[in-house]
This record gives structure tokens, C-alpha cells and sequence, in this order.
């Protein structure tokens, strides 16, 4: 199903260094310029020391690529990640998109865009680097491609995947953000009021309503596991704007009307919410973003072949969660690639 052009060369000169350290590099796509001038997209890949990884393990993803997409607010720093992929055989990217982490420029807006099509163009460009580009679609020999996304990215990879049937083996949602936490009704309601503004003023903030809990419950600073550069993940996330809630909304829609997605789905969601106004420790073991209720029905309308899994402990992202939640979600993760792969 999945389609190159040509297999990525590892020798290529425009991969450098990357933050991640020494098994990780990095290269820049030039994208098309827009209003706010040059725009560029970030494309990791994870490439293990040969002297300590001398032969590529041989698990259900061997002969498959992974290409991640991270969520509103975020960037790709989840190293961890990258290695259960390797370690299951597959060659692990990720992409850090336009106005986001790596790709986030001084000129820009963090994470604007009208249209989550708009999308399109660094993930056409980060395929056909990785040698799954239209191009090839007839290739005999060609590897299996897998897309993962967490939150926004689940939402992104959802609505690409129903627009590129026969590109994708397997797609892999971590807390994709299907729904708001408004719900159903609440969505049908504000649509036209947010669609109205904005067309009248697309750049008009938002009321800021991260609380900074999320990231609370995850930061070494303040009692979590994990370290991230808090430029490009605030504490309370980027201002919103009018016209790419306009966009989350659309998308949202229409993965509400189905969206027929024609290859295997996993989504995996925390077992339970804990939205408030105040802190509370059970933001350390539970998802303080979304209404996983509602996440997991939404899921239902993604295709005909779906999988929902529900980890007891889990935060936001379910692969920054405490490591024995971690450690399962990668167990369930790996037992759905040997029976769908």
C-alpha cells in the first residue's frame, strides 16, 4: 500500500546533527513562502550507533518507516519513541511542522495556519524523503509506512489519511484531539460564531484556557519525568488564534461525518479525564487536556478497520505517562502491529 520514490540514503550531506543527540539528525524542507515570509518544516530521523546497534532487530514493524507528527504546542523530543520503534524493527522520523519547534522561525506566528491541508506540503516533502513519495506508488520492493500523531497530529494524520487512500499500511493515534471538550453539541453550536470570526479577523486571539496544568504534570520542574525547551512548549501552551480554531473545528466535522480511512487505526487514549479549574494530583495519571469519552467515540467514525485501547494512568500523551503505563501502552502497541502489519 505504501508508496516511494526512492529509499532515503542515509549518506545524504543535508543531514546534520540534531538536539537529540549523536542516534538522532535532522534536515530542513524548504516550504513555500506565506504572508508572514519563509516558511521551512523539520525532518528527524533517529539512526542508532552502529557499534552499539551492529544489526537492526528483527520484530512485527521490520521493513516499515514510521513518520510521527507531534500536537498543538509541541515539538518532537520523545527519544524514547524513537528507540521501541527500532526496537521493533522499523526505521523511526518525525516531523516538527511549519511555525513549530525546529521550524519556528522569528518572523512567525507558533503553529498558525488557516487549513490543516496546508499540512500537505512539508508531509509530501518529509515522505518523499524517506522514499514514500507519489511518485512510486507501483514500486515492487517498496517498505510499509506507518503514521503516528499525538493530539493535533492524530487529527492532521486522520484527515490526510481519508484524502490519500493506498498511501499508508497502518495509522497509529496517540490522544488524537477528534473532539473538543465542549463535545459534539458544543462544536455544532460555536462553529459558525468561530467560522465568523474568523473571516473577520483570522489572527484574533482566543481566551487563553491552559491552565498550565498539562504541563505541570510532566515537567521535571514541577514533579514530572521529562525535560523540553519551554520555547517552543510553553507551560500554557501558544496564543490561539481565531482562524486555526476555525480549522481544528473543521476537521473535527468532518471526522463527525466519517471519514473512511482504509487502512488499520489504533487509537490509544488514557483511561479517564480529570478536566478542572484547580490543580489536583490525578493530573499526574490521567488526561487533564481532552474528554477521552468523547475522543474514543469520535474514533469510531474514523474507518471501518479500529482499534481503541484504554490505559489506566496514562496522561496526555500516553508516552510521557509514568513508566509502567508506558511500558504497557508499548506491550499493546506492539501485540496490534503483529496482528495488523
Amino acid at each position: 500500500m505504501a508508496s516511494t520514490d526512492a529509499p532515503a540514503d542515509p549518506a545524504d550531506a543535508s543531514w546534520g546533527p540534531d538536539l537529540l543527540g549523536d542516534d538522532f539528525e535532522s534536515t530542513t524542507l524548504d516550504l513555500e513562502a506565506d504572508a508572514e515570509g519563509p516558511v521551512v518544516a523539520t525532518l528527524v530521523r533517529h539512526r542508532p550507533g552502529r557499534l552499539r546497534h551492529p544489526l537492526s532487530p528483527i520484530g512485527p514493524a521490520t521493513g516499515t518507516d514510521v513518520l510521527y507528527l507531534h500536537g498543538w504546542s509541541d515539538y518532537f523530543f520523545q527519544g524514547h519513541l524513537a528507540e521501541f520503534w527500532h526496537s521493533v524493527g522499523a526505521r523511526f522520523y518525525a516531523l516538527d511542522l511549519r511555525k513549530y519547534g525546529r521550524s519556528l522561525r522569528e518572523h512567525q506566528t507558533p503553529g498558525y495556519i488557516t487549513d490543516f491541508a496546508t499540512y500537505d506540503e512539508e508531509i509530501e516533502a518529509a515522505l518523499t524523503r524517506m522514499g514514500h513519495g507519489r511518485g512510486g506508488a507501483d514500486r515492487p520492493f517498496r517498505r510499509r509506512l506507518v503514521v503516528m500523531g499525538h493530539s493535533t497530529g492524530g487529527l492532521i494524520w486522520s484527515l490526510w489519511a481519508a484524502r490519500n487512500p493506498g498511501r499508508v499500511n497502518a495509522v497509529v493515534l496517540n490522544s488524537p484531539w477528534l473532539e473538543l471538550q465542549t463535545g459534539g453539541a458544543g462544536r455544532a453550536f460555536i462553529a459558525p460564531l468561530v467560522q465568523l470570526g474568523a473571516r473577520m479577523q483570522p489572527l484574533g486571539n482566543l481566551p487563553q484556557i491552559d491552565l498550565g496544568f498539562y504541563s505541570r504534570s510532566i515537567s521535571k520542574l514541577t514533579g514530572g519525568d521529562w525535560s523540553f525547551n519551554p520555547l517552543w512548549r510553553p507551560e500554557r501552551g501558544f496564543p490561539a488564534h481565531r482562524a486555526w480554531f476555525g480549522a481544528v473545528i473543521a476537521g473535527q466535522t468532518l471526522v463527525q461525518a466519517g471519514l473512511a480511512i482504509d487502512a488499520p487505526v489504533l487509537t490509544l487514549l488514557s483511561a479517564r479525564s480529570t478536566i478542572l479549574l484547580r490543580w489536583t494530583e490525578q493530573m499526574r495519571t490521567s488526561d487533564s487536556v481532552l474528554v477521552v469519552d468523547d475522543i474514543a467515540r469520535q474514533a469510531t467514525h474514523l474507518g471501518p478497520n479500529l482499534t481503541v485501547v484504554r490505559l489506566e494512568g496514562a496522561v496526555h500523551d500516553i508516552f510521557l505517562s509514568h513508566e509502567a503505563v508506558r511500558e504497557e501502552a508499548y506491550r499493546q502497541l506492539r501485540r496490534w502491529l503483529r496482528g495488523y502489519l
